[in-house]
């Protein structure tokens, strides 16, 4: 993998890169839709690639692990071939989910024992054996095991998570190291700074992962009930120290306002479930403000959802078509609405790629941020 920064903005930390792996080419900053378990949800392929432009998408190794399972991802060639993507894949570890699951997972230094959500039966993920799982898997870019910390978060526990997910790291660095790709092409592995919300912990980890030398580097445990304000001082002080010259992924980030605060900190890559979550709840990103589809004052608005028409589904259906789908009850209306968030989220980093390269990002974010956060 390579990583090159083409320009930076004079008044903030915000840069424009390109990241060249073996699938193709990512210029930053850069959204990744997450396709969970091998699909973004309600959104083809075909759509991923000509309407939203995605040029790389998010898997997740414990969803994929379970479902289909790794026998089917090895025979059908890795998950590019499985899904029908040639462009690049990043996988997260897995380590979110099994926090997620803390009423049924048992956390050791070797490892994290669970039960599936899905069935009941149990496994064990260790940083050997989720680094074997993404060999399995195949994405160009794959994240280090980790235990994300809840918030808020005791310092002492903070303190023992952090030391786990360092050791963690070490031994998902041997792993790696003593292991081939399968598939005929690299990875890159993606270690993750924790910490919580104590900035010496996460100086120490910032520090700690930058020591590895990795060709990026993920901000974890952020996004998860602290307040935006701490997210961003905590972000701040991480990209202070973790390498100017390596990509830099904040995880779990965010509605459009989080994403262009912290491309203003040095923040290259995204990826959040919002834009399509939201979607499918009938919350709709505009390049004017946010819009809940199924309020009445939308009933007789022929208007298009856009008026700066991001997509072809901002000028081929209105308002009032779409707010009635939500209403009736019907597929399709999920379909448009995720159609179109992705689409504003990929128009949005775009625009900040274009803003940094022009030299004026920082006013422009300083305009965009309260337009795109206001209620129509």
């Amino acid at each position: 993998m390579d990583f090159k920064i083409r320009d930076t903005d004079p008044k903030s930390a915000a840069r424009a890169g390109t990241l060249i792996t073996d699938h193709g080419t990512i210029e930053t900053p850069i959204f990744m839709p997450v396709g969970t378990a091998g699909t973004v949800k309600a959104v083809h392929q075909r759509d991923l690639y000509e309407d939203v432009q995605a040029q790389i998408i998010l898997g997740n190794t414990y969803h994929l692990y379970l479902r289909p399972g790794l026998d089917i991802l090895s025979e059908a060639g890795g998950l590019h071939k499985f899904i029908g993507w040639n462009k690049p894949i990043l996988t997260d570890s897995g380590g979110y989910q099994v926090y997620s699951l803390s009423d049924r997972r048992k956390l050791t230094e070797e490892g994290v024992t669970f039960q599936s959500h899905i069935d009941g039966s149990r496994h064990k993920f260790t940083p050997e054996r989720v680094m074997d799982i993404q060999r399995t898997i195949g994405a160009d870019i794959i994240m280090a095991f980790d235990e994300c910390t809840p918030y808020p978060c005791d310092y002492d526990y903070a303190v023992r998570s952090t030391a786990i997910t360092h050791q963690w790291l070490q031994r998902c660095v041997k792993q790696l190291a003593e292991t081939d790709p399968h598939y005929g092409y690299n990875q890159s592995l993606f270690p993750i700074v924790q910490g919580s919300t104590y900035k010496d912990l996460r100086k120490h980890s910032a520090e700690t992962i930058a020591a590895v030398g990795a060709d990026g580097n993920a901000i974890g445990g952020l996004s998860v009930g602290e307040p935006a304000e701490m997210m961003y001082e905590m972000t701040e002080l991480v990209c202070s120290i973790l390498p100017a010259d390596k990509p830099r992924y904040l995880m779990g980030v965010g509605t459009p306002a989080n994403i262009l605060e912290s491309i203003a900190l040095g923040i290259d890559m995204f990826d959040c479930v919002m834009p399509t979550r939201n979607a499918r709840n009938g919350m709709l990103f505009t390049s004017n403000g946010i819009i809940n589809m199924r309020n009445a004052k939308w009933k007789a608005d022929f208007g298009p959802i856009d008026e700066n028409g991001l997509s072809f589904v901002d000028k081929q259906y209105s308002r009032a078509y779409l707010r009635h789908l939500f209403v009736a009850g019907e597929m399709l209306g999920s379909m448009i609405a995720s159609l179109h968030n992705l689409s504003f989220y990929l128009w949005l980093v775009k625009e900040a790629r274009k803003h940094i390269l022009a030299g004026d990002f920082a006013s422009w974010k300083q305009m965009m941020v309260p337009k795109i956060s206001q209620r129509l």
